[in-house]
């Protein structure tokens, strides 16, 4: 194979430490970046260039990065609605989803709150993923938090141990497997 390079900087500065992305229908790449790998316990310790933790989008031109928004305190996951009409992203310090419109273009209006990640157990927002239903699925306290697409809270899967990130598996995409603390969990779902 071959490794091809798509963003390390933004207007001359180096990037936090990019995190979750996501691949749109058009070919664009969006990303986090949370500073989470500049940190002693998940990285490298070092001070970041930038003043602030991102979300941006990589298109025909992987030499230029776009930033998107720069008003979260850890940007971490993300996921488009089944239309990709929205932008779902997560903010791991401030335990909330917020949500975007995705313009024409490519880029990002709106932002608000959309849901929060409350509960019971160890854990913050983290991995998020849709099901086929639209149903936007975010690790946080005790474990995943499944919403509907309107943000009704339809209950949290739990895991016995802080999770992470998660993924669909087998042939029928209905086992989540997901990762956490120091274990691998499977869960069939709905």
């Amino acid at each position: 194979g071959k490794i091809t390079v798509l963003a390390t900087a933004y207007q001359g500065k180096e990037l936090n430490s990019p995190n979750d992305v996501v691949v749109k229908s058009d070919g664009g790449i969006y990303f986090t970046d949370p500073t989470y790998g500049r940190l002693d316990y998940y990285g490298v310790k070092r001070d970041p260039e930038l003043t602030f933790r991102g979300v941006y989008r990589v298109g025909p031109d992987p030499r230029s990065s776009r930033l998107l928004a720069d008003d979260f305190d850890q940007p971490n996951g993300l996921c488009f609605s089944l239309d990709g009409r929205r932008l779902f992203v997560n903010d791991t310090g401030r335990t909330h989803i917020r949500v975007f419109d995705v313009k024409p273009d490519g880029g990002l209006s709106g932002g608000a709150v959309w849901a929060e990640t409350r509960g019971e157990g160890a854990g913050a927002p983290d991995g998020m993923k849709l099901d086929s239903a639209g149903n936007v699925y975010c690790s946080g306290p005790g474990g995943i938090h499944v919403f509907t697409p309107d943000a009704v809270c339809l209950g949290v899967i739990q895991v016995p141990e802080r999770a992470a990130n998660f993924a669909w598996g087998d042939d029928d995409l209905r086992p989540l497997y997901v990762t956490a603390s120091s274990s691998v969990y499977r869960s069939r779902v709905q």
